[in-house]
């Protein structure tokens, strides 16, 4: 056995010594030998790694679109609050010219020389046909949606889609005069049928006559709200992820067990956002209830009587008569219908924003 060789510093002979490590990163020294000089430094832009990173440009397209959006957002904000100060700005002194209650009197006769107004029974109107109008509404726009994703062919679904849109772009006044002239008819004999067999039950009650009651309108605002509920749930309901309906059938459910487990659990909070948009639409509608209503002042459960009226449709009849004071209440009767509408919107995003958080927590 021979003595160890010796280790030289010269490159190929081996040595004793042992190169002193360089501060390049590892792999770098083929890069840096090609490098100029003046650039073999640690760290500089002729190394693979390690240097700094570009500095954001302080004046950016994604500060500016973040800009864009934050201005939109407090626009709509102050757009919001200039409507609430308008109207409370111009509803004052006619609420200061009332003579009786304004939350509890059931009528509407601001244009006196004592001014006499009240929004109980027009809101009750309001609400009471827009509820009735979802409550015929939704059961068949949720029906027709699910037949359209789920169990139409392709190509039938999207034909009866495209007509089931075409409702949104009928302008309210045709639903008015078709209501009116045409849809009266049939409504008054159900209305007689209702009351023959059933007239033991107050809302189908009284001696008549029938025709332009709540039952009308609210049949018509039905029809009206029904492609924005049917459209929304459909594209909702197409956006269940496959493999969740894939697995409820691998496990052997049939389809209405597998939408039932898969499909309207998932779209359970783009479904209460459409509901939420057809009450909006239900709320605001003017000239079609303005046409279809028997426009009284009073507060009834009756559904098939003529008579009801509602906050629009009463602003629409009065606001050409009306004076300096009838304007004022008109406005104030808008001011209550705002409220309504923010109400109703709001408890609809509280609502959805408590799904979601329950949903992410169940994933």
């Amino acid at each position: 056995m021979g003595d160890t060789p010796h280790r030289s510093a010269d490159a190929g002979t081996g040595g004793t010594r042992v190169t002193e490590g360089h501060p390049w990163p590892a792999g770098a020294s083929a890069r840096v030998a090609e490098a100029p000089v003046s650039t073999r430094t640690p760290g500089g832009p002729g190394l693979g790694g390690g240097g700094a990173l570009p500095t954001a440009r302080r004046f950016g397209a994604e500060r500016a679109f973040r800009g864009l959006t934050l201005a939109a957002g407090g626009f709509v904000l102050v757009v919001i609050a200039a409507i609430a100060i308008f109207l409370i700005a111009k509803a004052v002194p006619a609420l200061r010219a009332n003579t009786e209650s304004f939350w509890t009197y059931e009528g509407w006769s601001p244009n006196g020389s004592e001014p006499k107004f009240g929004i109980g029974a027009l809101a009750f109107g309001t609400v009471l046909s827009a509820a009735l109008a979802l409550l015929l509404a939704v059961p068949v726009a949720l029906g027709i949606a699910l037949y359209l994703s789920h169990y139409a062919p392709r190509r039938l679904g999207t034909s009866l889609g495209f007509l089931i849109d075409l409702l949104a772009a009928v302008p309210s006044v045709v639903f008015g005069l078709w209501g009116r002239d045409y849809f009266s008819g049939p409504v008054t004999d159900l209305s007689v049928w209702l009351n023959t067999y059933f007239g033991w039950i107050p809302i189908f009650g009284g001696d008549g006559p029938y025709g332009a009651s709540i039952l009308l309108g609210a049949l018509v605002l039905a029809i009206m709200v029904l492609p924005i509920i049917t459209s929304l749930s459909r594209e909702v309901f197409l956006q269940t992820p496959t493999a969740n309906e894939e697995a409820a059938l691998a496990l052997g459910a049939t389809r209405w067990e597998m939408i039932r487990t898969a499909v309207l659990p998932y779209g359970r909070p783009g479904v209460i956002a459409a509901v939420m948009l057809g009450l909006g639409r239900a709320l605001g509608e003017t000239i079609a209830l303005a046409m279809t209503l028997g426009i009284t002042f009073d507060i009834s459960f009756n559904l098939i009587e003529n008579g009801g009226n509602t906050i629009a449709a009463n602003i629409a009849n009065a606001f050409g008569e009306a004076n300096e004071t009838g304007r004022g209440a008109l406005i104030a009767s808008g001011l209550v219908l705002f409220a309504i509408t923010l109400i109703v919107n709001i408890t609809a995003r509280v609502i959805i924003h408590r799904r979601r958080e329950f949903t992410e927590s169940a994933a």
